[in-house]
């Protein structure tokens, strides 16, 4: 099973839902790199469940171990060990479901695969899998800081079921989104949303949605210009993520109905003499490589498999019943922690290609 992740910073992640724990080794990340415990529990924190009603009511506190690699709060150039040992588990909770292959899961999928199953939860393809992402993220992002101190990565929920919020992507920021109990940053959208999020979850339902997210002060010139673009790491870092069924660079999909005169980013030159577009349809990227616009990326999430409806499924036995969800603690709408999960695949891709450019070019970035 491959569980990797980047080329020079090489991410591994490990651990299953309701196993002993989850967690993650990291390989390739320099040494010297300044890397609190705490700046790693902070990214756990805005992904980790029970945060609210919104959300799944499982109570794990997520707090994190580094193993290895770390010493007197710095990176030492060897492998970092960090996990997240399981608190909350209740596999019993799945007990009366685990000869099953339960709708829009991937029990059948990995059955068919290995030959067997977790026999409690979804396994490695559970959502909780990413705990191992978002703590690794958090070195990465320290790595990417070091050389780019003003690089950042800001996402929030642009859209949930049919409401459709407006942000104004350049000026958003940070604390406009965690002021949000859903990180929606538009108050107007984020009322309707909250209310569709509860009546789905009285319903036995669930809801998906879009997650945007936006790089600013990323320099021109990451990336490479034929299989490994940089949008294509991105779309396979997003698309790894559970749940996630779309991504689009830039105006995405919107592109498909200009002309190319329409579409084109025009250059120019700012008041400092750099070169920059007049506008940024292409999200930032282009040719596969940056440009030094601001990144804008869109996720698309579909609805959390697990509800509470009566549905039709096959046991192993392949046997057809009808079935319906006694239990379990999930998510009516993944959409307000998939946000840090976003950010975090960013910041894993963003480390990894500025590695591999300083390999290329050892005086990138000297002016």
């Amino acid at each position: 099973m491959s569980s990797n992740l980047g080329t020079l910073f090489r991410v591994s992640t490990f651990g299953e839902s309701h196993g002993v724990g989850l967690g993650c080794i990291i390989d390739g990340c320099p040494s010297g790199i300044k890397i609190e415990e705490s700046a790693i529990q902070s990214f756990l924190n805005r992904r980790r469940p029970g945060q609210n009603e919104f959300t799944t009511p499982r109570g794990e506190l997520d707090t994190c171990e580094i193993l290895s690699g770390v010493e007197n709060s710095v990176t030492l150039g060897t492998p970092i060990a960090i996990i997240v040992r399981n608190q909350d588990k209740k596999a019993n909770d799945y007990q009366d479901i685990n000869q099953i292959f339960r709708p829009g899961h991937a029990d059948y999928t990995t059955f068919k695969k290995y030959g067997t199953s977790p026999s409690s939860g979804g396994g490695r393809a559970s959502a909780r899998e990413t705990i191992g992402r978002v703590a690794a993220a958090a070195v990465a992002k320290a790595y990417v800081q070091s050389k780019i101190p003003n690089a950042e990565i800001i996402g929030w929920v642009d859209r949930i079921y049919d409401i459709q919020a407006n942000v104004t992507t350049n000026s958003i920021t940070f604390n406009e989104v965690e002021a949000s109990l859903i990180r929606c940053p538009d108050k107007n959208a984020e009322e309707k949303m909250k209310e569709k999020i509860l009546e789905a979850k009285t319903e036995g339902d669930s809801l998906g949605g879009v997650v945007r997210c936006i790089a600013r002060n990323i320099p021109a010139g990451l990336g490479e210009p034929v299989f490994d673009k940089l949008e294509a790491e991105l779309a396979k870092a997003m698309l790894s993520l559970p749940a996630v069924r779309s991504f689009e660079i830039g105006d995405g999909l919107a592109s498909t109905y200009l002309k190319g005169s329409e579409n084109n980013d025009a250059f120019q030159l700012n008041e400092s003499g750099a070169v920059v577009t007049q506008s940024n349809k292409s999200g930032g990227i282009q040719g596969g490589i940056s440009n030094g616009m601001p990144i804008l990326i869109s996720v698309g999430f579909k609805p959390v498999s697990t509800i509470f409806k009566e549905q039709n499924t096959v046991t192993k036995e392949l046997k057809e019943i009808s079935f319906k969800a006694k239990s379990g603690r999930h998510d009516p709408c993944v959409l307000p922690r998939a946000v840090p999960l976003v950010e975090s695949m960013f910041w894993l891709v963003l480390a990894d290609h500025l590695l591999r450019q300083f390999s290329l070019n050892p005086k990138f970035l000297i002016e």
